[in-house]
């Protein structure tokens, strides 16, 4: 798990910028460079912030009784 929150080869987006701050609404990024931009945009002062990612939630799966007899 920290494995993927910490990979330096991920894609980056200025939603988890270490320079870009979430605006009010949250649908767009603060950049001081660039200005307002949307969370997948990302410029080349792009610094990563594992702090700021949210990672994707793991697939939840329903298992029935059968699925656990022979």
């Amino acid at each position: 798990m920290t494995k993927d929150l910490f990979n330096r080869h991920i894609t980056p987006a200025c939603e988890y910028c270490a320079i870009g701050q979430e605006a009010s609404n949250k649908e767009k990024v603060l950049c001081p460079k660039k200005g307002i931009v949307t969370p997948d945009y990302h410029c080349w002062r792009f610094r990563y912030d594992p702090l700021k990612r949210q990672p994707k939630k793991p697939v939840r799966q329903e298992f029935a009784a059968e699925d656990f007899s022979f």
